[in-house]
């Protein structure tokens, strides 16, 4: 019977930014780490037009730093300088800029494999072993810890269990652990275009009465588009030929970056809030996705779940206690709520307010566009949102 300190269900951004807060301290105190995961990492970086990405902010590149790791993941890491923010067909506009804010840029766009690559070759394979693929089939509550059966029957047991596997999570499900769900209404189309201007590092967010939008800027002067719709409708323009799909994104964008020219693999995902109504146990955390699912459009998700990771790392390293002792994982909750709950609410907030047609809220959310641009205080208190830092002092 193997055993391991703590066991990682999830290889993923998440649970191996997770491994590599822990692998210092670990290495110290002796303890083995293992990342169980379905999907085998890459080794090797191949550049693709389809790339997804992710939207890291200021705060993200600051944990990164500390972790090592910014000098790698920066190399293809593409700097958002401005955030633009506008309501379709209303006056209302709101402009952010990383030199009025001070810092080098709001926030990076980096492609996931390029992420992943980096964070798996800083692992230290003599602090932190691989599971892959492998996936758990069953958990079982231990005394001080958890037995995990995989699908090939193994069986591993670990002081703690960190539950990274996604936010349609089975073994969240197998454990008992309800969810709170709000669905938006809406589906959201990822894809990657190419502008014929220059992005310039600008980032945009547009607000519809069908949906919110977003286009971010990428290596190779391409942008990730995400772009929510009702789900029909969201549908039918998967299934446009390029051209005619690239006539009405353009028809809905403007031509702020001239006229697009390329758009590749389309790709749905019905849009839903979900909170897992528990996130700690003895010997076991909920993380990631499996723990909050946040709309895309204000880019706060993976954020919030890095923020989460170093947080939980942080509290095990500082306890003098068992691992999984549930006084410590409690006290890495409580730390979190704040963060949690506004970051949540903010992006749910945003999201709701922005996906309206109803008159009185558009005027409102179009006068408050307005002012945001207008009151330094609300614009930097935005700013700080966006860049993962809402809940941190100066």
């Amino acid at each position: 019977m193997h055993r391991s300190q703590v066991a990682i269900i999830g290889g993923g951004l998440v649970g191996a930014s997770l491994a590599l807060a822990l692998q210092a301290g670990a290495r110290a105190r002796g303890w083995k780490i293992v990342l169980i995961e379905p999907f085998a990492p890459g080794d090797s970086f191949q550049p693709s037009y389809d790339a997804r990405s992710s939207a890291l902010s200021f705060g993200s590149r600051q944990i990164y730093e500390r972790l090592g790791l910014w000098p790698s993941i920066s190399q293809r890491a593409e700097p958002i300088l401005q955030i633009h923010v506008s309501d379709r067909g209303r006056f209302g506009a709101a402009r952010l800029a990383a030199l009025e804010e001070g810092v080098p840029a709001l926030g990076y766009v980096v492609e996931n494999a390029w992420l992943g690559r980096c964070l798996w070759q800083a692992l230290d394979r003599d602090v932190v072993s691989w599971h892959c693929p492998a996936e758990v089939v069953g958990m079982q509550a231990l005394e001080g810890g958890y037995r995990l059966t995989l699908d090939d029957e193994t069986q591993l047991d670990c002081d703690l269990a960190v539950l990274a596997d996604g936010g349609r999570s089975g073994l969240r499900e197998q454990l008992g652990i309800g969810v709170r769900r709000r669905a938006y209404g809406q589906t959201a189309l990822i894809a990657n275009v190419s502008p014929l201007e220059a992005h310039r590092g600008q980032a945009f967010e547009r607000f519809t009465d069908e949906g919110p939008m977003a286009l971010l800027p990428l290596p190779e002067n391409r942008c990730a588009l995400i772009w929510s719709r009702p789900g029909n409708d969201a549908e039918r323009l998967a299934r446009l030929d390029e051209r005619r799909f690239l006539d009405e994104l353009q028809e809905t964008f403007g031509y702020r970056l001239g006229a697009f020219q390329q758009v590749g693999a389309r790709h749905l995902y019905p849009l839903e809030l979900v909170e897992a109504e528990e996130q700690v146990r003895s010997s076991l955390v909920v993380l990631g996705n499996a723990a909050h699912s946040l709309h895309p459009i204000a880019g706060q998700g993976y954020n919030l779940s890095l923020r989460d990771a170093q947080a939980l790392a942080e509290g095990l390293l500082a306890s003098d206690k068992a691992i999984g002792d549930i006084a410590t994982l409690q006290g890495y909750l409580q730390r979190q709520r704040q963060d949690q709950q506004l970051t949540v609410g903010f992006s749910d907030q945003v999201t709701r307010l922005f996906s309206t047609a109803e008159p009185l809220l558009a005027t409102g959310r179009n006068l408050g566009l307005l002012g945001l641009d207008l009151l330094p205080p609300a614009k930097r208190w935005f700013a700080r949102q966006a860049m993962g830092l809402g809940t941190r002092p100066d």
